[in-house]
């Protein structure tokens, strides 16, 4: 039986809204500090929509959108249109204010931080099934989109064409892969994604095919994946206060799956898990089971940043 969000009658897909551009370097901190300064201020929401906001980023209209469209499906902003509204979320006050951890994405903590908001949660359709629910390590765009769209079909989504969901999976790939010189056309080509930084897939042959990279990634470290354990804990299991090896690994929408780790890399990272959080989570292998134990719900002002080593993002699980 097929589970997990995208299979609830409520989920409602992304398929759009980047604008076929790629997250960019320097995207989330424009972003993040012009919402940050209208703030307060009547009609925040404006703040990309305005006359002005093509001055203000520097970059085009849809790139405007863009820009929009990425700062809050990484959980850095929340703006509502409707409402004329527009407010930074303590995720993006913790990483891009002007004194936060990480403004500039020059650690790969963040840019794995990221990808977990991209990918770990449900709302970008593309991300979450390619991650979760792809069934090879291997593919192509073709192949990639078909498989969502015959989900888009059975689903009976709305506003899924095979057109749209194409242009969404190719900006998927241009978020994780590099392009080669000799396909960059112009300046603004040459901006690549943060998230190609990762290795998570890898383009392989010359017919356009690609590989998901599963394996022990040394850059994530234990802060990042304590933060996608909690995340992922609080959205998909809040009522229980163990969680099994199983469902760490395997489950859609778990750091297993998201960062395309194996089970003994998994294993790994929660041996390292009850120093790092100082108790309030155990890994325990008794009597056969493998398990991970926390002490009671975190809630969303659980702050890993100050029980974490290392980088140690300090970054609270909001609702964003």
């Amino acid at each position: 039986m097929l589970r997990g969000p995208l299979y609830e009658d409520r989920y409602r897909p992304q398929l759009s809204g980047h604008e076929t551009f790629p997250l960019r370097y320097g995207w989330l901190k424009k972003a993040y500090d012009a919402v940050r300064k209208s703030e307060g201020q009547a009609n925040s929401g404006e703040v990309f929509s305005s006359p002005d906001a093509i001055a203000r980023f520097g970059v085009g209209k849809n790139m405007v959108t863009s820009m929009r469209h990425w700062a809050e499906a990484a959980g850095v902003v929340v703006v509502d249109m409707r409402a004329n509204h527009a407010e930074t979320t303590s995720f993006g006050r913790r990483l891009f204010d002007d004194r936060g951890l990480d403004p500039y994405m020059e650690d790969p903590i963040t840019s794995w931080l990221i990808h977990w908001r991209l990918a770990g949660r449900s709302k970008k359709t593309t991300w979450f099934w390619a991650f979760s629910h792809h069934p090879a390590l291997t593919f192509d765009r073709e192949s990639l989109a078909e498989a969502i769209g015959r989900l888009a079909k059975d689903r009976k989504w709305p506003r899924a064409s095979f057109a749209t969901i194409k242009n969404d999976v190719a900006c998927f790939v241009r978020t994780y892969v590099a392009q080669s010189p000799a396909v960059k056309s112009n300046q603004e080509d040459n901006l690549e994604s943060p998230l190609t930084e990762l290795g998570v897939i890898k383009p392989i042959g010359r017919r356009g095919g690609f590989r998901f990279v599963r394996g022990a990634k040394p850059s994530l470290g234990v802060e990042a994946f304590c933060y996608a354990v909690t995340d992922f804990w609080n959205r998909r299991f809040p009522n229980v206060n163990t969680l099994s090896l199983e469902a760490l690994t395997h489950e859609p929408g778990s750091p297993g799956r998201v960062f395309l780790l194996d089970e003994n890399d998994v294993v790994d990272m929660l041996a390292q898990i009850e120093d790092t959080t100082n108790g309030a989570y155990r890994w325990s292998e008794t009597a056969g089971l493998k398990q991970l134990i926390r002490g009671g719900q975190l809630d969303h002002e659980w702050d890993i940043g100050q029980v974490a080593g290392g980088y140690g993002p300090t970054c609270q699980r909001d609702a964003a």
